[in-house]
């Protein structure tokens, strides 16, 4: 029997003026969200089992983007899209375009156990949930009063807002007046006002030394209908296999790119590194001028986490009754 350990996250890059009571917000649910993997932990549950569980409990929240208090597209409404993975088979399932699923990572797993594919995505997945009898809702349910206002202001400064719930005293920081041209951040070569996506994960040992990873998200806000990021691409948002899972959050077009989450796997089976060495490599070396984080669990037991952003929303736990919850450095 090996050691159990459960890792949390709910987006990489955060506003440095955020409120505290955002900031205790935010603790507690990843807090709630431990105990509630760590009470499955116990209990035996396998780590796939954990993952689930745990990115359903965090897309029930709006605190987050994922689920209800998805950012909204330039449409105004909500296009969701989650992957599970499964290390011991690198079995997966993936989905995208999401409007009425209200757990998308539970209808990423039934893509991965009861369909031929890997990856749905807009009228054919929501065609699959209907199938499979999943909780579906109207669209309304996943937007908040809050991402409406945030759209606004998207709009109002052309641009895409990465951090949708920037505190009142930053509005004018992404104002009309402030051209996204002014702005030092860019996306694939090209400006944009602010960095702090809130993209939510999970990753699972059990004392099995079974690994998963799952990763869920709403995507950016007034983002292009139609968008896909790195969160429901195997290898780039979401990997898990026999060595490790990992579940990554950040500027999606550059975790695409480095195949980030695949990188750490592979740099610990090719080079040898360690769980904590392989996380700081990738971050360090595949992410080019990307802004991004990770969290990831070893077949042995061990959590790691890494970003090269100013925070990160996060948490982790081992069986040996380390916990820890944090954002900043």
């Amino acid at each position: 029997m090996g050691k159990w350990a459960i890792a949390v996250h709910g987006g990489a890059g955060v506003d440095p003026n955020l409120p505290v009571q955002r900031q205790e917000a935010a603790k507690q649910l990843l807090t709630r969200c431990l105990n509630l993997g760590i009470s499955a932990l116990r209990s035996n549950c396998p780590a796939i089992d954990v993952v689930e569980l745990v990115v359903r409990e965090l897309e029930t929240d709006p605190l987050f983007n994922s689920g209800r208090g998805s950012a909204l597209t330039e449409n105004g409404t909500v296009e969701m899209e989650a992957s599970i993975m499964d290390g011991p088979k690198r079995r997966c399932g993936a989905v995208s375009g999401l409007t009425t699923v209200k757990n998308p990572i539970s209808l990423a797993r039934l893509v991965m156990e009861k369909s031929p594919h890997s990856y749905l995505a807009f009228s054919g997945a929501e065609e699959f949930a209907r199938q499979q009898g999943v909780e579906l809702v109207d669209n309304e349910y996943f937007i908040t009063e809050e991402n409406v206002g945030m759209l606004k202001l998207a709009k109002e400064a052309n641009s895409i807002l990465f951090d949708y719930r920037i505190p009142n005293g930053g509005f004018e920081t992404c104002s009309a007046g402030a051209a996204a041209t002014d702005s030092p951040l860019q996306m694939n070569g090209l400006p944009i006002s602010l960095y702090a996506p809130e993209t939510v994960g999970c990753v699972v040992v059990d004392q099995e030394g079974r690994c998963a990873a799952a990763t869920s998200t709403g995507g950016l806000m007034n983002k292009r209908t139609g968008r896909i990021g790195d969160s429901p691409l195997i290898g780039a948002g979401t990997y898990a296999s026999n060595l490790c899972g990992v579940s990554c959050t950040g500027e999606g077009e550059a975790i695409i790119r480095a195949t980030l989450a695949r990188d750490v796997a592979a740099v610990m089976e090719y080079k040898g590194l360690c769980l904590q060495e392989a996380v700081d490599f990738v971050i360090k070396e595949r992410l080019d001028e990307g802004q991004a984080g990770l969290i990831a669990v070893s077949k042995n037991g061990e959590v790691a986490c890494g970003f090269n952003a100013n925070g990160m929303f996060r948490g982790c736990a081992t069986e040996d009754g380390f916990m820890e919850v944090g954002i900043w450095p």
